[in-house]
């Protein structure tokens, strides 16, 4: 499904599928929901641009197919993530785990700009194999990522919040910084662990900046 991209996406894409729909983007789960009824065939394997599927994970995924459990509907995948070239074994994502394999007429995600998870109507399993997960793109990038995120994510917490003040904007940061890098032993990763837990602090504080924005200018 392309949203009117003007890149080369199209004349790559047409290398290998001439199934090609239009559709205009709002948001991840609002086009994602729309492609969803699209697919052909009851399950769907869907895969983000930064990830990529193991020949382990191919073989898990097919043997499924072949014979199916008539009681599970969707199926959790374990990633295993890179962030700034290097594997990150603790910092919190050694558990970091998606729903990606799931029966198209029983899955929907939720309405919100980002992070938007998988509801699934019935019974979820796990498989063994990991996804390989690498979103990072270089410092400057992913710093305008997390902005943009951001910007996201106060419009999705903007009516739930009240006006951020003292907790939110050094009580939360904090918290999560110590939840990373030492709860979760972000240390253990070295140089990229302490990056990563300094920078989802940094995004969470200015998630709250972009809410208490919102709210004044609301008045």
């Amino acid at each position: 499904v392309d949203s009117s991209s003007t890149d080369k996406t199209l004349d790559i894409a047409r290398k290998y599928t001439d199934f090609i729909l239009q559709h205009e983007y709002e948001n991840s789960a609002s086009q994602k929901n729309w492609a969803i009824p699209q697919a052909n065939y009851d399950w769907i394997l869907l895969i983000d641009a930064d990830e990529q599927v193991t020949p382990e994970l191919k073989e898990e995924v097919l043997n499924i197919l072949k014979n199916p459990n008539p009681e599970i509907v969707a199926y959790a995948i374990y990633r295993k993530n890179f962030f700034m070239g290097r594997e990150m074994r603790f910092s919190g994502l050694n558990t970091d785990k998606v729903i990606r394999l799931f029966k198209r007429d029983f899955c929907r995600y939720y309405e919100q700009n980002v992070h938007s998870k998988l509801l699934v109507n019935g019974k979820t399993g796990t498989l063994k194999a990991k996804l390989l997960h690498d979103t990072y793109k270089g410092i400057d990038k992913h710093i305008e990522k997390l902005n943009r995120y951001a910007w996201w994510s106060a419009k999705d917490h903007y009516k739930k919040t009240p006006t951020p003040g003292f907790f939110h904007f050094i009580i939360k940061p904090v918290w999560s910084f110590f939840w990373l890098y030492f709860v979760r032993q972000g240390f253990r990763d070295g140089i990229p662990g302490l990056a990563f837990a300094y920078f989802r602090t940094y995004s969470v504080f200015t998630r709250y900046v972009k809410i208490w924005l919102l709210k004044q200018n609301s008045r």
